[in-house]
């Protein structure tokens, strides 16, 4: 990652490389590109520098785990040449098990579902009442973490934003009580479900809007299966957050069925360096979140090497579509706009464009170890707020100097003393780069990281999370123990396994935290 005063090499870089004809000019440069880049990370973040003594190429950590314990024997890993546990192709398109379309998971096909899990959200109780799921759904001033210590003032549900999940099964009888404690009229919309018309909410067209301190029923039987959601049908609610995911079961487990189901909303928000709350106005977005939270305080999905895994991704951003990337396995689409997909139409994918307001689930045979990032692939969609930079704080030039030579931006200078610039909320960055102790406390005190890279939080931010694909022992360590796992280690062991020990390099670490 390069510091911003970066730039103008970049820019000499790029425009150097356009016109040199040969490799040898070109190889020049990126070498001395490289070189500069040491240590990549002071600057970025306070006591950051490489280790001590320690170059790249350093040794493996010690072993951690049972690195003898091997895959599972009970289970059938190798379908029509295809093996749930390594990494290939090579089959034929028209098999069933190409890429691991219709391989099945560990879990029986007799078994339930496999439980929904959205990181960082809570399911919605319901009690049976009259012969209907009885859920109570309250909208309301939310204050939620983006990252640690950046709270928001947004909109949500029950205490949450993203609002708790409602989980049913397809044929349920569904009554839904949403009493509003916003200071202003809403009403709630079951997006993508088929219902009588009356119980729609889309306010005034089908019904009165619910009043501060009001409740309104919402009553229906569920015939669909898939990823649905809900969400207020007032415009600048939606734009501060008011969304929360409705998930239907089939009635009939899916087969193939799946070990893992996870659920991701994602969201944007344009919220002023010095504010709290969202602008609803805008027409760019800054702040982006994965169920509430911005990378890298969001929460890995864990599962174990071998599994069945469904993600369902639900694009709530106001205006901007999220073109999805999974790194290091093949995903196939399974579903759209919440109903599955017939599987003589589900499309191999390692990206998928998830438009607003759209719901996509995928699934894939987790069968690569190690960490792997899940993020949109819009360059600003992986930072959080970055906002324009104004001010001669930014320019350490005069305006004749600058017109003098407008091939060459000039170097921000960010050592301005004087008062004007000590405007609460500026200088205008990115946030989150100045990972304080207690932030980095926070982020590392989660067992869904332990055993990571220690520079890991550097490359996770905005709407990006990880995959974590773990051998059952390193599994049972990170997620099923409390056993301390040093930085780093899980990592180093999947190497040890599954890649090239010799070709190790171990993270610079961070000074005082490690």
């Amino acid at each position: 990652m390069s510091k911003p005063h970066d730039q103008n090499e970049r820019r000499r870089f790029l425009k150097t490389s356009a016109i040199a004809a040969g490799g040898s000019l070109l190889g020049g440069l990126v070498g001395g590109h490289a070189a500069a880049q040491q240590p990549p990370m002071q600057g970025m973040g306070p006591g950051m520098d490489s280790m001590p003594g320690m170059k790249h190429g350093g040794e493996l950590p010690k072993p951690i785990g049972e690195p003898q314990a091997g895959p599972p024997t009970d289970v059938s890993d190798v379908y029509d040449g295809y093996s749930r546990f390594k990494p290939g192709r090579g089959n034929s398109p028209d098999s069933d098990y190409y890429l691991g379309k219709l391989m099945p998971g560990f879990r029986s096909p007799d078994a339930a579902p496999a439980p929904f899990v959205a990181p960082d959200l809570e399911k919605l109780p319901w009690k049976m009442v009259r012969g209907a799921k009885e859920f109570h759904l309250r909208p309301m001033a939310v204050e939620r973490e983006f990252l640690p210590g950046y709270k928001m003032n947004v909109y949500g549900y029950n205490g949450s934003m993203p609002g708790p999940t409602i989980e049913v099964t397809q044929g349920d009888r569904v009554r839904i009580i949403v009493t509003n404690e916003l200071p202003e009229a809403t009403s709630t919309h079951w997006h993508g479900l088929d219902l009588p018309v009356q119980w729609d909410g889309a306010s005034e067209l089908t019904q009165n809007l619910i009043e501060p301190g009001q409740s309104f029923a919402y009553e229906f039987d569920v015939h669909e299966e898939g990823t649905f959601f809900y969400h207020s049908h007032i415009p600048m609610q939606e734009a501060n957050g008011s969304v929360g995911f409705f998930i239907i079961h089939p009635k009939k487990p899916f087969d193939p069925p799946v070990d893992r189901d996870f659920g991701l909303i994602f969201q944007n928000f344009f919220i002023e360096p010095s504010q709290t709350i969202a602008d609803s106005w805008r027409m760019d977005w800054n702040w982006h979140t994965i169920n509430g939270r911005s990378g890298p305080f969001t929460t890995p999905l864990v599962c174990k090497h071998g599994e069945r895994v469904r993600v369902r991704i639900m694009n709530f951003a106001p205006m901007q579509h999220h073109p999805i990337h999974l790194h290091g396995h093949t995903f196939w689409i399974t579903g759209h706009e919440g109903a599955r997909v017939p599987k003589s139409a589900w499309v191999p994918r390692n990206t998928s464009l998830i438009g607003i307001a759209q719901a996509t689930d995928f699934e894939f045979i987790a069968n690569n170890p190690g960490d792997w990032m899940l993020h949109c692939h819009m360059v600003h969609h992986m930072m959080n707020h970055m906002t324009r930079q104004v001010g001669p704080r930014v320019r350490d030039t005069t305006v004749d100097r600058y017109l003098a030579n407008l091939d060459v931006h000039p170097s921000g200078d960010l050592t301005k003393e004087d008062p004007g610039f000590r405007t609460p909320g500026y200088p205008q960055k990115m946030q989150g780069m100045k990972m304080s102790d207690e932030f980095m406390q926070t982020i590392w005190n989660r067992r869904e990281v332990q055993g990571m890279r220690a520079m890991w939080p550097m490359s996770v931010m905005g709407l990006m999370t990880t995959l974590r694909v773990l051998p059952d022992d390193l599994y049972r360590i990170v997620m099923e123990s409390d056993e301390p796992v040093e930085k780093g280690a899980v990592f180093a062991e999947i190497v040890r396994r599954f890649g090239t020990p010799a070709r190790y390099e171990a993270a610079p670490k961070m000074k005082g935290r490690m």
